[in-house]
């Protein structure tokens, strides 16, 4: 098994269509992939695909070992790019020992994955039995790991391949939820004689409200709310809308406002847009502003409401909000202020949480709701998911740290992670499994830019490959 034939099946998976919730493509992919070659397959009444290869010959009483990714990716393009996720395939290129799609995700998140057990079920590799088993709607609230039943597949172990730190090996990673607020609003007719300003932040790095969520990255959404909170100039808020998934941190944010002084309200944007570039200059090298006067429905949300909303994503809390006390470095609890948008006399800000202890994950969401309530919102929270607890004395990990350490010399790192792995719900579904997750190297995921490291791929398949092979 080589680098090469993992990445041509993860291009050819590029060009299919894989939104969370819409992953019907994929996996009849997936399956059509498995009676070409005669591989035993089924898929359950939600999406899940399981396509099994028997034990080699004299590899018949070796355990039985579970390749896990899941088949959907975070659909993300920045402003202005023309990309159709419902048909169009993705653009990339390969530079600087990078595989990288510079003007929307690229989808390694989780595509490289799959390929990666696709390439284990079509080799002659030496291997007990195999079961690949392909999720969906990972992105959105693994509810392709919640729906599946017990019995779904055999195996006691189970490799996940979602991780995107090559020589990193995953044990343990936090539990989360969504919190989705809704403030409903009344309309009034736009000041006589204010002209329509739109104010627009853009440029901001982005990245996984998880894995990225502790480097302090610009969130435009709030920085918005900064913005109008204080702002100098008298004027009324007609719409607000920047971000966009929930495990994505928000990279553009545009409002359009009325006013009777639009250049000196101009003036103030800029001022601050300047600010902030400072404030975030390395982390953000890219911010940028505009204002411009533009042609709106001259209906602004009503002044009191608008201005809740305002306050209430200045006052949200966004970023790290505790870290672990057990492990030195590990993001123990954050929360991701991830959209906010308008329209229709409805203002709804979503956003996620996530920690590696249930009860600070409950308690952080409920902070989230009780902002947005006091002003005069209603919030729901919703697809929880529970944490995977780390098993210092598993099977799994020992096989793969004496492999690393056979093929190159030095010892992989073991850690828990920030992100959500469905680890925690295959635990919950299937008691005394032993698990770990690992993969090549990712940078980006989550937003456009997103890129896979070649090199890193050659020394993942090479890891791979020793443990399935090694695996007893």
């Amino acid at each position: 098994m080589e680098s090469k034939q993992i990445l041509d099946i993860f291009k050819e998976i590029t060009r299919i269509p894989r939104e969370s919730g819409s992953e019907e493509q994929i996996t009849a992919w997936l399956l059509d992939w498995a009676a070409q070659r005669g591989l035993e397959a089924k898929r359950d009444a939600i999406g899940n695909v399981l396509i099994a290869k028997p034990a080699s010959k004299g590899k018949e009483n070796v355990p039985v070992l579970v390749l896990q990714a899941h088949q959907d990716m975070v659909c993300e393009k920045n402003e202005g790019v023309q990309h159709d996720w419902a048909k169009d395939p993705i653009n990339y290129v390969i530079e600087d020992g990078w595989m990288i799609a510079h003007d929307t995700t690229l989808g390694a998140d989780d595509g490289i994955g799959i390929a990666a057990c696709l390439a284990l079920l079509e080799s002659d590799l030496p291997t007990g039995r195999l079961e690949c088993i392909f999720t969906i709607s990972e992105e959105t609230g693994m509810d392709g790991a919640e729906a599946m039943a017990s019995g779904f597949f055999t195996g006691k172990t189970l490799i996940n391949l979602d991780s995107e730190d090559e020589g990193e090996m995953f044990i343990g990673c936090a539990g989360g939820v969504n919190t989705e607020s809704v403030l409903e609003y009344g309309s009034v007719a736009a000041p006589k004689g204010a002209k329509a300003l739109q104010i627009r932040i853009s440029g901001g790095i982005g990245g996984h409200s998880g894995d990225d969520i502790n480097k302090e990255r610009v969130n435009t959404v709030q920085q918005m709310a900064r913005f109008l909170y204080s702002c100098p100039v008298d004027f009324e808020l007609a719409s607000i809308n920047g971000g966009g998934k929930h495990n994505a941190i928000a990279r553009e944010c545009a409002a359009v406002v009325f006013t009777s002084a639009p250049e000196a309200l101009a003036k103030a944007f800029a001022a601050f847009g300047a600010d902030l570039q400072a404030e975030y200059r390395l982390s953000d090298p890219s911010l940028a502003f505009e204002s411009k006067e533009c042609a709106a429905e001259g209906i602004c949300i009503e002044h009191k409401a608008a201005r809740a909303l305002i306050a209430a994503l200045c006052a949200c809390p966004h970023g790290v909000y505790a870290m672990s006390q057990d492990i030195p470095g590990l993001v123990e609890t954050s929360t991701n202020l991830a959209a906010v948008h308008t329209a229709a006399g409805k203002a709804v800000v979503l956003t996620s949480q996530r920690s590696s202890i249930t009860s600070a994950c409950n308690a952080i969401a409920a902070k989230t709701a009780a902002v947005f309530e006091l002003a005069g919102a209603t919030s729901r929270h919703f697809s929880p998911y529970p944490g995977w607890k780390p098993n210092v004395d598993s099977h799994i990990l020992k096989v793969c740290v004496e492999s690393y350490k056979r093929l190159f010399g030095c010892e992989p790192a073991v850690k828990a992670i920030h992100a959500g792995l469905e680890c925690g719900l295959f635990l919950e579904k299937f008691p005394g499994l032993d698990m770990i997750s690992f993969g090549p190297t990712l940078r980006g995921v989550h937003a456009p830019g997103e890129k896979l490291e070649l090199a890193s791929l050659e020394r993942f398949v090479k890891h791979l490959e020793d443990v399935v092979t090694s695996f007893n």
